[in-house]
Order: structure tokens, then sequence, then C-alpha cells
């Protein structure tokens, strides 16, 4: 349903889950809550930093796909300036 706010008072993705790109290269899968005071805030996410791991960027998500999110974080803030893309994880096309 396009233009749907899941709870409305809320940012259009509250409680939807989201692929969260950043610009150091980590990216995030979670469920979207907001965004407040200069920082986006997620539950349940599942973090992939390039750095720390031996499975890429696509490898991550593609596995996310097939078998859901595997929640690293209950709760995370990330600050809103390192934030390049926030993309619906049912939109994600790879």
């Amino acid at each position: 349903m396009a233009g749907h706010v899941f709870h409305p008072g809320h940012h259009e993705l509250h409680g939807v889950t989201v692929v969260l790109e950043t610009s150091g290269g980590t990216t995030y899968v979670g469920r979207f809550h907001d965004v407040e005071g200069g920082v986006v805030r997620m539950h349940d996410v599942a973090v992939h930093d390039p750095a720390a791991s031996d499975v890429g960027r696509d490898d991550f998500l593609r596995r996310t796909l097939k078998f859901g999110v595997r929640a690293d974080r209950k709760f995370l803030t990330i600050p809103e300036g390192e934030v390049t893309r926030i993309t619906p994880l049912g939109e994600v096309r790879l």
C-alpha cells in the first residue's frame, strides 16, 4: 500500500525491516524506528562490517533475504550524517 504509514504519527518506515548503508561501508539490516537528534534508531539489527567479515555485502544480504535477520544488536543508533541509503528489505534486488 503506497504511502501507508504503519503507525500514524511516526516516520513512514517505522516498524519496517530495512537495509541501511553507510559512508563507511558498514551495512545494517533491522527494524527502522525513527530519526531523531541526528541519529537513526533501529531495533533487532544485523551488522555487516566489510573490514571484519569474510563474507561480502551481497552474500550477507542474500543470506538475510533467504533466512531472515540474524540480529547482532537489540538496539542501535547510527549517526544520520553517515547514512547514504535506506531501502526496505523487500525492495532489495541483487
